[in-house]
């Protein structure tokens, strides 16, 4: 092992706290509501709202839990086609099966990373001419950046499907000076502990139609029917968030503009230690809005960079520091071997590949020289 082996290890994006969150904790402490609900939740959610601009909202257990709730209010049911992206986690395409629906998976673009906005209008043309459009389609905004939205809302629009935007990992980015996760039927996001802000683990749902979120609030208390005894007529789940995690989340909203600034300054520097190396290149920023740069990823060719991505990944760990490969897309996971995909390629080469570099909002200028030492060490 070398000497800087020894030194603490780098993660890729560890949580973050601001300083504030420990108080609204104590004030939930101190008001004895510690179980899911109460005033901090209801905070939470209302501060949410105003700081992205939607109307009506719900936090619950994490971003999975939302789409679950997203598809299900959105009428999704058994049999079912819901369109999206294949380059993502398997978060945005897990809930679709929990419904008996089935993922059609849609290729990325390079330009932005995220669904192809051209297929997708091509698809549901297609889709429209056979009489076999999907219920619904899952648009998510990648590594903090937006997909193309226009595009692809007006064609939901056009042909009445519903757009659900996953925006887990794009808290605070914009489209068009509006922010991910505003445009479509109904937006979710996450909280989890690598996310820009978190609450340990959280998810928020958000829509202009306050009937869908009543109807996602109801589903999230195990679908109690009003009654003084426990009365279910339909089954539900127990999602919401306690209000011990949704204090931790009213202290991080304070500081999601300084995590952005600090995320968007760790890109840069990486652009400028690493940008003139032969072979790499960052993912592109678009000019129609503003990246998070939730996590800094880039793409490494071996024919003119020496070496592939898993090479430069193990050199990292070697040295503590964790990297990531890019998302491997939903198509080639074995879970999925069955479902459909439009497209393909673009994704498959970015998960070849693509690395995602340490981000973490508190690193300093020792952990980004460590990263970008080995990194340039690995192309000579």
């Amino acid at each position: 092992m070398t000497e800087n082996s020894k030194e603490g290890r780098i993660y890729l994006s560890p949580p973050h706290m601001g300083g504030e969150e420990i108080e609204f904790v104590r004030k939930a402490f101190d008001s004895n509501y510690i179980a899911p609900l109460g005033p901090q939740v209801d905070a939470f959610e209302r501060e949410f709202c105003e700081k992205i601009g939607a109307r009506h909202s719900v936090a619950l257990t994490s971003g999975t839990a939302a789409l679950h709730l997203a598809l299900q209010v959105a009428g999704v049911s058994p049999g079912d086609d819901v369109l999206t992206s294949t380059l993502t986690f398997i978060g945005s395409a897990g809930p679709i099966t929990y419904l008996g629906a089935r993922p059609v998976f849609v290729d990325c673009d390079r330009a932005t990373w995220n669904m192809d906005a051209d297929l997708l209008v091509s698809e549901l043309g297609k889709r429209a001419d056979r009489g076999r459009l999907p219920k619904a389609v899952v648009l998510v905004h990648l590594y903090g950046q937006c997909a193309d939205i226009d595009p692809i809302l007006e064609a939901c629009n056009s042909y009445g499907v519903t757009l659900i935007e996953d925006a887990a990992e794009a808290l605070g980015a914009t489209y068009q000076g509006r922010y991910a996760g505003t445009f479509g039927k109904i937006g979710i996001y996450s909280f989890n502990g690598n996310k820009i802000i978190t609450t340990s683990g959280g998810g928020m749902l958000v829509s202009e139609d306050n009937g869908l979120i009543e109807k996602a609030k109801f589903l999230s208390q195990q679908a109690r029917d009003p009654a003084p005894h426990y009365e279910h007529s339909q089954i539900g789940y127990n999602y919401r968030m306690s209000n011990i995690l949704a204090a931790i989340g009213r202290g991080q909203l304070r500081v999601l503009n300084q995590r952005i600034e600090a995320k968007r300054n760790i890109f840069a520097y990486y652009q400028e230690a690493l940008g003139d190396l032969s072979g790499v290149e960052f993912m592109p920023g678009v000019n129609y809005g503003r990246c998070t740069r939730w996590l800094t990823c880039l793409t490494i060719d071996p024919a003119k960079f020496g070496v592939d991505r898993e090479t430069v990944r193990l050199a990292l760990e070697s040295e503590n520091i964790e990297a990531r490969p890019v998302w491997k897309p939903m198509h080639l996971q074995p879970v999925f071997k069955s479902f459909s995909r439009i497209g393909g390629n673009v994704a498959e080469d970015l998960f070849n590949k693509g690395l995602c570099l340490p981000s973490g909002t508190a690193m300093t200028k020792k952990d980004l020289d460590r990263v970008v030492k080995i990194i340039v060490d690995c192309s000579r």
